[in-house]
């Protein structure tokens, strides 16, 4: 079980001491249509706990705080980090709760979730598989099978190969900005 805290918890420790270390681990899509303004991204499937271990050994001590639009990546990230020796709390409601809460937020231009995207693939799937296993060949209703079985193990693990996968497409990557710098790049 992670460490957790309440939006409202984190944001009087920003407020009071300026300085606190915020990751937040959706893709860079989703990251620049909203996101915390003292938020630094870094998309889960990039996130190199003994690196950043590594890139903060001479000056930052504290907690790091981990966010995501719900919580299931940012919970998988705080673990991550927690098997090398990091004080890391898993932000609770994510980017949406913050945004509730009254932290200063920058937003940028709509892109549709990850989640929205998985499931929208994963519909896709099925109902091409259905479909083609009845006009074409009943062997085609295996792929239906298959990607609801994809969906009961991301659901029982909280592992999704294809959120992974959607994650690394183009439309969910931006151009690298100022904003979207890693801590190792920044510290």
């Amino acid at each position: 079980m992670s460490k957790v805290i309440t939006p409202a918890a984190l944001l009087t420790a920003f407020q009071s001491t300026k300085k606190v270390d915020l990751i937040d681990v959706r893709t860079p899509a989703e990251f620049h249509e909203l996101r915390v303004s003292f938020a630094e991204n870094i998309p889960l499937d990039r996130l190199d706990p003994v690196k950043l271990k590594l890139a903060r050994a001479d000056h930052a001590q504290g907690p790091i705080y981990v966010i995501c639009r719900s919580g299931a990546r940012s919970a998988q990230a705080v673990a991550k980090l927690k098997d090398v020796g990091f004080d890391a709390y898993n932000v609770t409601g994510g980017t949406l709760a913050c945004d509730k809460a009254g932290f200063p937020m920058v937003h940028g231009p709509k892109t549709i979730s990850l989640e929205r995207q998985v499931r929208i693939a994963a519909g896709s799937l099925v109902l091409t598989g259905v479909l083609l296993g009845i006009f074409v060949h009943p062997y085609f209703l295996g792929l239906a099978g298959f990607v609801g079985a994809g969906l009961v193990f991301a659901g029982v693990t909280d592992f999704c190969g294809m959120a992974i996968l959607l994650g690394r497409m183009p439309w969910n990557q931006v151009a690298s900005t100022a904003s979207n710098q890693t801590c190792a790049a920044r510290h």
